[in-house]
């Protein structure tokens, strides 16, 4: 109750921070009046109209939630007791935490919403209000943890294999992840809408229905952080094109794992350049490594690079990759999520690898 009480105190002072606007919490106790089904009312003033807010309060809200939130909220609105003449009344969904998704299927609705983000969307005839703003700390810590370390690896065992029924059993095995973090993985993406599920206890299955829009979120959280450190190297008497497989015959006699990323990698996977300047491949620090740069004649430079080494801090980040024409590839699921973050025509070579390789 109290925290649901916080949150409406935030719409009303995010509300009164509006320019010529005025705004005061109603009457309307939570649960009580007559089954109105709205938790508290919030009389509005902005641009000279009068708008009734009917909030509903929530803690978190996913897609999945929306569709019959939208329609209870909105039957109870239709049936509250008419106000004042002209004044127009809205619902107002107010949570914690809305998914990205969630926002996005409200807007579609005309439906207002509030996060304890500072997000504000209010579809008013003449009082439109739309602010956009990061997702609280506590939520963005929790989203950020689902696209990292273990979780990252169910994710990305997913997107390999897209659209197919698959138990918790198989899928721990692929992506070398506990069944305990597979079923959490799973919770989270039911919650986003993004999975079907059919069976029950041991025999559940799930299929990820929405592939694409999980590897939007994945590439969005990845904007969000920094991005990775790279060491420069300079490979002498050797092209570019045919650098990919100098490695390997480096690497493999000190049993280095690595796998080529970026625009390298793209160019196998899915042509799209004339040529590629630079090689960018993920590998495990250590002696192994510095011995096998070594016996590449690999020099450390600052400007006129043609290898860049990403470190990895375990060997899940190397799982999915791939031999191809006598290089280990990164998973085109990588080289999509490291390409559409850099610099140059990288971007384009994202969206030609994924329409052309990915398919989603």
């Amino acid at each position: 109750m109290q925290a649901e009480r916080d949150l409406v105190e935030s719409v009303v002072e995010t509300l009164r921070s509006l320019p010529q606007a005025h705004a005061e919490p109603g009457p309307c106790k939570r649960a009580a009046e007559q089954d109105r089904g709205h938790d508290a009312r919030i009389d509005l003033h902005l641009g000279g109209q009068s708008v009734s807010l009917r909030i509903a309060t929530k803690r978190a809200v996913y897609p999945r939630d929306v569709r019959e939130l939208i329609w209870q909220l909105r039957r109870r609105v239709d049936h509250a007791p008419q106000g004042r003449a002209k004044e127009q009344r809205l619902p107002l969904i107010v949570a914690r935490f809305l998914s990205p998704g969630a926002k996005e299927l409200l807007r579609e609705a005309q439906v207002g919403y509030f996060d304890s983000g500072g997000s504000l969307y209010l579809p008013g005839r003449g009082a439109y209000v739309y602010i956009e703003k990061p997702p609280p700390k506590p939520a963005a810590k929790a989203l950020r943890s689902l696209f990292s370390g273990r979780r990252s690896q169910v994710l990305h065992a997913l997107l390999l294999r897209p659209r197919r029924w698959v138990n918790v059993k198989e899928l721990a095995e692929r992506s070398q992840a506990s069944p305990a973090t597979v079923s959490e993985v799973m919770a989270e993406l039911e919650r986003f809408d993004w999975l079907e599920t059919r069976g029950q206890g041991p025999n559940k299955e799930r299929l990820l229905r929405e592939p694409g829009a999980l590897l939007d979120a994945w590439s969005k959280q990845l904007g969000l952080a920094r991005p990775p450190a790279l060491r420069r190297y300079y490979v002498p008497a050797v092209k570019p094109n045919d650098l990919p497989e100098r490695l390997d015959r480096a690497f493999e006699p000190h049993q280095v794992a690595y796998a080529i990323t970026h625009e390298a990698a793209a160019q196998r996977y899915a042509p799209f350049l004339s040529g590629v300047s630079q090689v960018r491949c993920r590998l495990m620090p250590g002696r192994p490594e510095e011995e096998a740069l070594g016996a590449l004649d690999a020099r450390a430079v600052s400007e006129g690079a043609n290898l860049a080494v990403i470190e990895v801090h375990s060997s899940g980040e190397l799982l999915f990759r791939e031999k191809v024409d006598g290089a280990w590839l990164a998973s085109p699921i990588q080289v999509y999520l490291d390409l559409v973050h850099s610099e140059g025509r990288a971007k384009e070579m994202a969206e030609h690898l994924r329409h052309e390789r990915i398919g989603f």
